[in-house]
């Protein structure tokens, strides 16, 4: 899944793209509230992470900004301890969870998968999608209870078809969320992992519609 990170502390937006990464999410960074807005409008991600204590535009402004503009993905803001007036603003300009300073990093990997998973429609954390099972907080895919080898990029990939199972999915959407904003787009070395992914999967579980996309398709 693809986050982008508002935050202007370079430390702390630094462990939170390794954690995030770590968890199974490509990262972009923004370092103040106007690039911040920017690359929430422009850019397509499955979730934001946004402090609300930002230069160059407040966070609720960013916040109000995206949802103003159509931006529909899960957006947990960070904020201070004790200023629950903070929480109220955000919720009220549209944030869908909180996590408060100083936090563990694990704490807010896990909230982040949660919302990426709710968001799709799944309440449980391991989504099942036929013989396969995608284990969200631990970033294991099985089938029928076997654990697939998979590169980190086949995993990125399938995890994404599975959370969207049963839908069609664009080559390009894909790629909006496999890859940050500063890498290039390679459709070709996505068919490339598409056929070495129905080698381990089994065929007939990812269907290419020409000219469409693919289909994970786990239903009749």
């Amino acid at each position: 899944m693809r986050c982008l990170i508002v935050e202007d502390d370079p430390t702390l937006s630094s462990q939170l793209a390794a954690a995030l990464r770590d968890g199974g999410f490509t990262c972009d960074v923004a370092a103040d509230g106007r690039q911040g807005e920017f690359l929430g409008s422009t850019e397509t991600y499955d979730l934001a992470i946004l402090d609300l204590g930002l230069p160059g535009m407040p966070g609720i402004e960013v916040l109000t900004r995206w949802r103003e503009g159509g931006a529909t993905m899960p957006v947990l803001i960070l904020t201070a301890r004790g200023d629950w007036t903070d929480k109220v603003a955000g919720f009220r300009a549209g944030a869908d969870d909180y996590a408060v300073k100083p936090f563990r990093l694990e704490e807010v990997v896990i909230r982040a998968q949660t919302l990426v998973r709710r968001a799709a429609g799944h309440a449980q954390a391991v989504i099942k999608a036929g013989p396969l099972r995608l284990d969200t907080q631990l970033g294991i895919i099985t089938r029928n209870g076997l654990a697939l080898r998979l590169t980190a990029f086949e995993t990125r990939i399938l995890a994404y078809l599975i959370h969207h199972q049963n839908r069609v999915i664009s080559r390009s959407e894909l790629s909006d969320h496999l890859y940050d904003a500063a890498a290039d787009r390679d459709f070709k070395s996505i068919e490339v992992v598409i056929g070495r992914l129905r080698k381990k999967i089994g065929e007939g579980l990812i269907e290419t519609r020409r000219g469409e996309g693919y289909v994970l398709r786990t239903a009749a």
